[in-house]
């Protein structure tokens, strides 16, 4: 089944049917139309809609090479991969950004973009069940993949040295599938290093048994048909977005921070989400809309100070729910740091201050972890490490940077060339890390009631906590 977006359906079948003439190039056709046409699928990974908007990492690299390309996307969703795989090879769409593992056979159909990522095939499991640990211990149990994936491809080839495995090609995507296992209902399936990543986030039962396969590489597809010219400006766009740090910096947006939260600390977020969030969620509301910041952002930060506990202290006497040192609340105008209400407007004002303090020339979701971190390590701090990052010749105003040096703030050979001096800057990283996983379960949850009321059964080394 085939979804399109952005435009009319009519307007696209045109598009899809222009001939090319003689002279012109597949490139300067798609430019000359002004739509660039991709063929994707649904997937955390891939293309979702979401309460802001469509996201995914494919959909923002594709809307980067469109913006390169001097032209507008248009996607085209396809729920079976093998009616995708037809589309791009009869030339219907210009490429396949599908988040799809290059194998033999895709090589010798399509052309093949630059590789933008490594991934590993996954078997996966539910937590508390019986865990397998090779794949002669897939046969004889409950396992499904998605039709026409390049996990079945590798399951035909294992399958010539175990007889005996047996697998079921379903039609739901891989996320639906990973859900399916978290619940009970579906006993093993194989996923994608990447998307695991993502799922597992909400899903704290999944645990991975073992890679079915070595690393793989994740590319676009492009038709033989015509000419090459379109492959070649793919490899000049993850060029230039590989030498200004572009590509790492996405890579970080999505999967920088995946793995900071383990599955028994999602089940102490669900458990305090259920009965601790609640006490605190008009706070956090009026204190965002009041700065200007996202509640739930908030709502992160306040979880990683102190998993919204409103006495929390620690032993250098930073306190209350978000933490602030006696200093930073006086300066605030904060009186009681105890006092939840006043917490949450103290920590919402100084995350604001920290905002507008740093330079214009940082933008987006970058500005945000900056400013997080500011907030954990200090600003004179952060500055420094944007200093050590500039002269390393990497870019200041990207936090995938910034986060590779802040570690250096502990070592002297460093710390000694900057202003402020040492600094505990691997734990600032780990911090903000922390803090982006808790948003997005923060925003999960507060998508629908049904998120924050999730199965949270107590899982191996959950006792103890909270």
């Amino acid at each position: 089944m085939i979804k399109l977006l952005m435009i009319p359906v009519m307007v696209v079948a045109a598009l899809i049917s222009s001939p090319l003439h003689a002279t012109e190039t597949k490139l300067h056709a798609l430019q000359a139309s002004g739509t660039l046409l991709v063929a994707t699928r649904k997937g955390p990974t891939t293309f979702e809609q979401t309460t802001e908007g469509p996201r995914g990492f494919e959909y923002e690299l594709v809307r980067m090479f469109a913006k390169h390309l001097g032209v507008r996307p248009v996607f085209i969703l396809y729920s079976d991969i093998g009616d995708l795989l037809t589309m791009v090879g009869q030339g219907g769409v210009h490429l396949a950004a599908a988040g799809l593992t290059i194998t033999p056979e895709l090589r010798a159909a399509f052309r093949i973009g630059p590789v933008y990522q490594k991934i590993t095939q996954q078997v996966v499991y539910r937590s508390g069940s019986r865990r397998p640990r090779s794949v002669k211990d897939l046969t004889g149990r409950q396992l499904e993949v998605p039709v026409g994936s390049s996990h079945e491809s590798v399951l035909n080839r294992h399958r010539l040295r175990h007889a005996n495995l047996k697998w079921h090609a379903g039609d739901s995507g891989t996320r639906e599938m990973l859900r399916r296992v978290a619940r009970g209902e579906l006993e093993l399936t194989i996923a994608n290093s990447n998307e695991v990543a993502l799922v597992k986030r909400y899903n704290p039962a999944l645990k991975v048994a073992f890679d079915l396969k070595k690393k793989q590489s994740l590319a676009w597809l492009f038709s033989k048909h015509g000419d090459a010219s379109l492959q070649k400006a793919a490899r000049r766009f993850f060029k230039k977005i590989r030498a200004d740090g572009r590509l790492a910096q996405l890579i970080d947006r999505y999967y920088g921070y995946s793995g900071r939260v383990t599955n028994v600390d999602t089940y102490w977020f669900m458990r305090h989400a259920r009965s601790r969030l609640p006490l605190y969620l008009s706070a956090f509301h009026k204190a965002g809309k009041r700065h200007h910041i996202d509640w739930r952002l908030l709502a992160a930060v306040g979880y990683q100070e102190s998993q919204w506990d409103a006495k929390a202290v620690s032993p250098t006497g930073v306190r209350g729910l978000m933490m602030l040192t006696r200093e930073t609340a006086r300066d605030l105008g904060i009186k009681d740091r105890r006092d939840p209400k006043q917490s949450i407007e103290g920590g919402a004002r100084y995350l604001r201050q920290l905002i507008r303090r740093l330079p214009k020339s940082i933008k987006g979701p970058d500005r945000l972890w900056m400013a997080l971190a500011s907030y954990n390590i200090g600003f004179g701090h952060l500055l420094d490490a944007r200093k050590l990052t500039k002269r390393f010749g990497r870019n200041p105003n990207h936090w995938a940077e910034v986060k590779k040096v802040l570690p250096l703030l502990k070592k002297k050979r460093w710390y000694k060339k900057t202003r402020y001096g040492a600094a505990r800057g691997d734990e600032t990283v780990d911090y903000v890390d922390s803090v982006r996983a808790w948003y997005d379960l923060v925003k999960w949850t507060s998508a629908a009631p049904q998120n924050m009321m999730a199965d949270v059964k107590p899982l191996k080394g959950a006792a103890g906590k909270g």
